[in-house]
C-alpha cells in the first residue's frame, strides 16, 4: 500500500474505501455511486485486505438480494407476499393523496405506485416529497379488501445517506496533510488517479464540487463527450439531482402553482441541468425569465408570495465546435438553446468550467487506492454551506476597483468555495491563496469575456480583470484559451505573437542582435505550444549545441529529444555541419535501452550532417540548451514540458501544438 493511503486509513479509518470495489460490485445495477460506497462504508472501510475481500461478498449479497433490478421486479413482489415482509433497496418518491388524505409512496424501479406511508417518514425525511430519495426499505403485503385498500405496507425506511459528521475533528484532521496529499485523496475520492492529472486538472474536477459546499452557486461546463461533466452530479452525493435539460419546467424547478408544491430547488442542495446545449431544443421563455430572478436573487414567486431557496445551479452540456472555432466565428456560450442564448441570464453565472480541457476517461485514469466514502464527503460539503469565506483572500490580495459587483461576487463565491474544499481549516499561505483567486477570477473572466461579444453594451465600462498584493505588485488574469489562440472579435492575439520582435536578425557570432532574450511562465494545460514556437528562432546560426538534462531515458523523452534534434536540423543551413552534445544521467534500469537507443539516432543523425554525442553525469541536475551563436536556453522542466499523449493514434503523439503542457518557465538569456 502507498504511503498517502496508509496515512489516508490511519487518520481516516472507518470513512474511507478503496475506489476500485465500487466497479466490482455494481456489475449492471442502476445505482448511484454513493449508495454502494454507504453499503461499503458498513462492511470494507479497512485496509486489512481479508476484512475487504468479507466486506465485498457481503455488500454483493446484500445487492444480489435487496436491491430491486427493474425486470425483476415480480419476483421481489412475489418474495414481499409470501414471506411476509421482505427489505429492499430502491428510489422512493411520495406525493400527497388529498382525496384520501394520505401520503403515498412511488417506488422507482419496483414499479408499485401509490402505496400509503406514515407522515412520520415525511416529517423525518422531507426529501420523499422530491424526486425520490434512495432507501432501505422494509415492505410488507397483508390482503386487503375495499376501493381504495392497497395490501402494501412499509414497516421501515432508512434513507441511504450518514447521518452527521464532526465537522471540527474534520478541520483538524486536514491539518496534518499538505496541498498535494489533499488534493490528490480528492482526487480518488472522486475515483481518479492523480497521477494522471495536472495540478490544474485536478483543480478543474474538484471545482465541479463547489456547488455542493456553496450556497445559490451557478455554474457552467461546456465541452466534448465523454469527460465525465455529469457524472459527480448523479452519482456522488444524496444532496444532488441530475436531470436532463429537455425535461425541467417551472412546476418541477419552483413551484406548481396547480398544488403549491415546491420543486426541486426547495429539496436539494444542487439542481444539475444535464444536456443543457443544443441549439435545437425546445425551451421555456417563462422558465428563463424565472431562473434569472432566482439565480440573481435567490428567490422565486409563487402566486403573491416569495419563496426562498439555497440550491445551487448547474448547467453541463456539449459542445458543437473546437474551441478555436469559437472563439473566432462565435462564442462559448454558442452550443446554447436559444432562450438561454440571452445575455441577461448568461451574467448571472458565477463560474464556466472549459469542459474542453478534461480529458476523455480512460482505464488507466481511475484509482484502485484509498478515497472518502463519498457520502461522507458530501454531508462535510453540506455542513460547509453554512461557513463563508468569500472575503478570506483579502488578507492578501485587493480585486481591482474596475471590478462589477456582479463580477466580484462571482469571483468571491468560486475563491469560497475552493477554499471549503481543498483548505476547510481555513488556513492557506499566499501562494495558496494566489493559486485559487487566479482560478476563480479566470472563471468569471471566461462568462465576461463572452458577453462583451455578445452584446456590445458590456463594453462601455473598462473591467480589469486584476488585482494588487499587500506590497502593490499588480497581476492581470487571463483565460488559457485565449493565451492560446487569441480572441479576434476582442482583438487580442494569442501569446506566442504578443511582445515578439518582427525584425529578427540572426547574427554572425559575436555581431549584435535585434532579438531580446525572454522569460515565459506556461501553464498547465496550455496548448499550442511547441520547441519551434518557443525558442526556435534562437537556434539559427548555432552549429553546436549542449543540451543538458538529466531525465532522458524513458520512451517518451528519447522522444522529446529526437524532436529537438529535428528541429537543430531545420534551422541549420543545408551544407552545414553541427554538432550535438548530450549530457543526462541514467541508472541501471534505464541506461541499456537509453545507450542503444542513443546508437540508432548517432547513426540517423549523421545522414543530416548532425553529429550527436552523450556522456551520462551523476552531477547533472541543470535544464538548460546552450549554443555557439550567443544564447542559452534554460529550461525549467527541460524537454519534458507535455502531458502523456492518449495513445499511439492521438494526433498529439505527432503534433507538439496539439499537446497538453505541464506547467512550466523558460528563459532565454544572452550568453
Amino acid at each position: 500500500m502507498k504511503e498517502l493511503d496508509l496515512k489516508i486509513n490511519n487518520l481516516f479509518g472507518g470513512k474511507v474505501v478503496r475506489k476500485d470495489l465500487t466497479n466490482k460490485i455494481k456489475g449492471n445495477a442502476s445505482v448511484p455511486t454513493y449508495v454502494l460506497e454507504y453499503l461499503l462504508g458498513q462492511y470494507c472501510a479497512t485496509d486489512d485486505e481479508d476484512t475487504i475481500n468479507e466486506g465485498v461478498e457481503t455488500v454483493k449479497n446484500i445487492i444480489t438480494q435487496h436491491f430491486v433490478h427493474r425486470d425483476e421486479a415480480q419476483i421481489i413482489k412475489s418474495t414481499i407476499k409470501e414471506k411476509g415482509s421482505h427489505r429492499i433497496i430502491d428510489k422512493v418518491s411520495v406525493k400527497l393523496n388529498d382525496r384520501l388524505d394520505r401520503y403515498e409512496a412511488n417506488f422507482a424501479n419496483l414499479g408499485l405506485n401509490k402505496v400509503p406511508i406514515n407522515s412520520n417518514f415525511i416529517t423525518t425525511h422531507p426529501k420523499l416529497l422530491s424526486e425520490g430519495v434512495w432507501s432501505i426499505i422494509t415492505m410488507s403485503y397483508q390482503p386487503i379488501e375495499g376501493k381504495d385498500a392497497v395490501p402494501w405496507g412499509i414497516d421501515q425506511l432508512k434513507p441511504i445517506q450518514i447521518s452527521s459528521v464532526d465537522i471540527n475533528e474534520f478541520k483538524e484532521i486536514r491539518k496534518k496533510f499538505n496541498k498535494t496529499e489533499w488534493l490528490d485523496l480528492l482526487m480518488q475520492t472522486l475515483g481518479l488517479n492523480p497521477d494522471e492529472f495536472t495540478n490544474r486538472s485536478k483543480l478543474l474536477q474538484i471545482a465541479r464540487l463547489i456547488p455542493f459546499t456553496e450556497n445559490n452557486y451557478n455554474l457552467i461546463e461546456l465541452g466534448p463527450k465523454g469527460t465525465g461533466k455529469s457524472h459527480i452530479f448523479s452519482e456522488l452525493s444524496p444532496h444532488g439531482i441530475l436531470i436532463s435539460g429537455g425535461e425541467v419546467s417551472k412546476a418541477k424547478l419552483f413551484v406548481n402553482n396547480g398544488n403549491g408544491e415546491i420543486g426541486l430547488v426547495g429539496y436539494w442542495d444542487v439542481v444539475a441541468l444535464d444536456e443543457f446545449a443544443g441549439k435545437s431544443k425546445r425551451s421555456d421563455l417563462g422558465l428563463v425569465d424565472i431562473m434569472k430572478n432566482y439565480m440573481a436573487n435567490k428567490s422565486f414567486s409563487r402566486g403573491t408570495h416569495v419563496m426562498q431557496a439555497e440550491a445551487s445551479i448547474v448547467m453541463v452540456g456539449n459542445t458543437d465546435h473546437s474551441v478555436a472555432h469559437m472563439l473566432k466565428h462565435t462564442d462559448l456560450f454558442d452550443a446554447l438553446p436559444k432562450d438561454y442564448y440571452d445575455t441577461a441570464y448568461l451574467d448571472r453565472i458565477h463560474a464556466y468550467l472549459p469542459g474542453w480541457e478534461t480529458k476523455k476517461l480512460r482505464n488507466e485514469m481511475f484509482s484502485t487506492d484509498f478515497g472518502f466514502i463519498v457520502d461522507f464527503l458530501a454531508e462535510v460539503l453540506k455542513s460547509l454551506r453554512k461557513e463563508d469565506y468569500s472575503k478570506s483572500y483579502q488578507k492578501y490580495f485587493d480585486l481591482s476597483t474596475t471590478i462589477t459587483t456582479r463580477d466580484k461576487t462571482s469571483i468571491e463565491k468560486t475563491f469560497s468555495g475552493l477554499v471549503k474544499v481543498i483548505y476547510p481549516h481555513g488556513e492557506f499561505t499566499e501562494a495558496e491563496a494566489k493559486e485559487l483567486f487566479d482560478f476563480a477570477i479566470e472563471c468569471r473572466k471566461r462568462v465576461k469575456d463572452q458577453l462583451r461579444k455578445m452584446d456590445e453594451t458590456f463594453n462601455d465600462e473598462q473591467v480589469d480583470f486584476e488585482y494588487t498584493n499587500k506590497v502593490g505588485k499588480k497581476f492581470e488574469v487571463e483565460t488559457l484559451e485565449v493565451l492560446e489562440y487569441g480572441d479576434p472579435k476582442l482583438n487580442i492575439e494569442p501569446a506566442s505573437k504578443r511582445n515578439i520582435e518582427t525584425d529578427l536578425v540572426i547574427p554572425e557570432i559575436g555581431a549584435k542582435s535585434h532579438m531580446e532574450g525572454f522569460n515565459k511562465s506556461i501553464r498547465d494545460n496550455q496548448t499550442n505550444i511547441s520547441y519551434k514556437e518557443l525558442f526556435g528562432e534562437y537556434m539559427k546560426g548555432a552549429t553546436e549545441f549542449i543540451v543538458r538534462d538529466p531525465y532522458i531515458r524513458l520512451p517518451y523523452q528519447l522522444r522529446n529529444f529526437m524532436e529537438l534534434c529535428r528541429l537543430i536540423c531545420e534551422s541549420k543551413q543545408e551544407d552545414e555541419e553541427v554538432k550535438i552534445h548530450l549530457v543526462t544521467f541514467n541508472n541501471e534500469d534505464f541506461i541499456e535501452n537509453a545507450k542503444l537507443a542513443f546508437t540508432e539516432m548517432i547513426d540517423s543523425l549523421s545522414n543530416s550532417g548532425v553529429e550527436l554525442s552523450y556522456e551520462f553525469s551523476e552531477s547533472q541536475h541543470d535544464r538548460s540548451i546552450e549554443m555557439n551563436n550567443g544564447w542559452k536556453i534554460i529550461l525549467g522542466r527541460g524537454l519534458d514540458i507535455w502531458q502523456k499523449t492518449n495513445g499511439r493514434y492521438d494526433i498529439a503523439e505527432y503534433a507538439q501544438e496539439k499537446r497538453l503542457c505541464k506547467e512550466f518557465e523558460v528563459t532565454v538569456v544572452r550568453k
